[in-house]
């Protein structure tokens, strides 16, 4: 059977992303911690643009964890007009996010434009996000903008005692709203900024900010696309669990988002079509749509997808004579993540931590141990075609030669239609 699989190929080519997210405290006059703001310092996105703020969200949906949302504070993210029109912020929870909004481009901005954007920015607010504006906002141009907001972020290296305090006496008529001094770099200055009436600071003086690092895989776009013409299509759930079923790659990066701390639930979800449900066709297009925005050309070993899509169809396959429905939908879960080390360049516990999986994948992936661990053992004989262990795992199991090449054979034409 190896000689089959040696043959076996798909358009899985995925490319490793490297995560870097910096995190700076923002503290209040007793210096402990209020939020953090975050920036985005991933490869190529040393530039602040709405692709980088595309790449932030999405990083930040992909990898929230524990150490991120640890506390229950808030999170400040920058966001472009550009970005709010553009519908992610609907996969985000707002209950704990501060979006830092912009002035409009121009210096000489007309009213109709400031007028414009109020509706957007009313609807994000309206959901449940906390907005943050730059001083600009308490010129008269911007009053609307004004009612929305509940943080002013000042830029202390910029602003003089005497324009701190005009703005203070300004930010009165605006009772809800707290003012956060930025870049605050000496015992000076923040004296200087809690004279005036400033509650939040954030700057060097306090804290540097700290790099959160790690590793993903994004899907090649022709992969993401195909997903998207299915939801535009509104396909049925069982057509778009297939997607997943056939790429390795999108289904890590939807169990780990639909499992992220930024996603909310209360509970874990290890089943594709279960997310795919959770989600609905608006949510999961617009993941899908800012998976596509982030994710770069391919560079991947189209082999190595290949190979853990047989895996898990060959095991759920060989599973569905002896298992439970839901044990065979693990098998296959089993199947295309035993490559995930490889795919990441990570040791594979390393590289199941940032997802949510059943005990009997981890205890099959990790331990070797459990009811699926026997059908992995077989599938890599089968792979490597070794007869001793082949052998000794089909009579475990109770299962012919006949039967496992047969479903050897299926699993590798299966894997292959997904070109047609």
């Amino acid at each position: 059977m190896s000689e089959h699989f040696k043959k076996a190929s798909a358009p899985v080519n995925s490319s490793i992303a490297i995560l870097a997210i910096a995190r700076q405290p923002i503290l209040d006059q007793r210096r402990a911690v209020f939020g953090y703001e975050l920036f985005d310092r991933s490869p190529g996105n040393e530039s602040y643009s709405a692709a980088s703020d595309a790449a932030l969200l999405f990083n930040l949906l992909s990898s929230a964890d524990t150490e991120m949302f640890s506390g229950h504070k808030l999170i400040f993210i920058n966001c472009t007009h550009q970005t709010l029109a553009g519908g992610h912020l609907e996969l985000i929870q707002p209950d704990r996010v501060v979006l830092e909004i912009p002035p409009m481009q121009t210096h000489q901005s007309e009213p109709e434009d400031i007028e414009t954007y109020l509706q957007t920015l009313a609807e994000v607010h309206k959901r449940g996000f906390r907005l943050a504006f730059d001083e600009s906002v308490l010129s008269p141009a911007y009053a609307s903008w004004l009612t929305l907001a509940s943080f002013i972020k000042l830029d202390i290296s910029q602003i003089s005692t005497d324009q701190l305090d005009i703005i203070a006496q300004q930010a009165l008529h605006a009772p809800n709203v707290r003012l956060v001094a930025e870049k605050v770099e000496t015992v000076a200055q923040f004296e200087r900024a809690s004279r005036a009436g400033v509650s939040l600071f954030q700057g060097y003086w306090f804290a540097k900010p700290v790099l959160i690092t790690g590793q993903t895989i994004r899907p090649a776009q022709a992969a993401v696309i195909q997903l998207i013409n299915l939801v535009r299509k509104q396909a049925s759930t069982a057509e778009i669990e297939e997607i997943f079923k056939h790429d390795p790659t999108l289904s890590f990066n939807l169990l780990r988002f639909i499992n992220s701390a930024g996603f909310g639930l209360r509970c874990e979800v290890t089943s594709f079509r279960h997310a795919v449900m959770l989600l609905g066709l608006k949510k999961l297009f617009r993941w899908a749509a800012l998976l596509m925005t982030t994710s770069g050309a391919a560079g991947g070993s189209a082999a190595v997808g290949s190979a853990a899509v047989v895996r898990g169809r060959l095991m759920e396959l060989l599973a569905a004579e002896l298992l439970s429905d839901e044990e065979c939908d693990n098998a296959f879960v089993v199947g295309i993540f035993s490559l995930l080390d490889t795919m990441l360049g990570l040791p594979l516990e390393t590289a199941l931590e940032s997802i949510s999986l059943p005990p009997s994948v981890v205890d099959a992936l990790l331990h070797g141990t459990g009811a699926l661990a026997p059908f992995l053992r077989l599938t890599l004989a089968c792979e490597s075609a070794d007869d001793a262990t082949f052998a000794e795992t089909a009579k475990v199991l109770n299962l012919t030669g006949h039967q496992i090449n047969w479903a050897h054979l299926q699993a590798l034409a299966w894997a292959e239609n997904m070109t047609n």
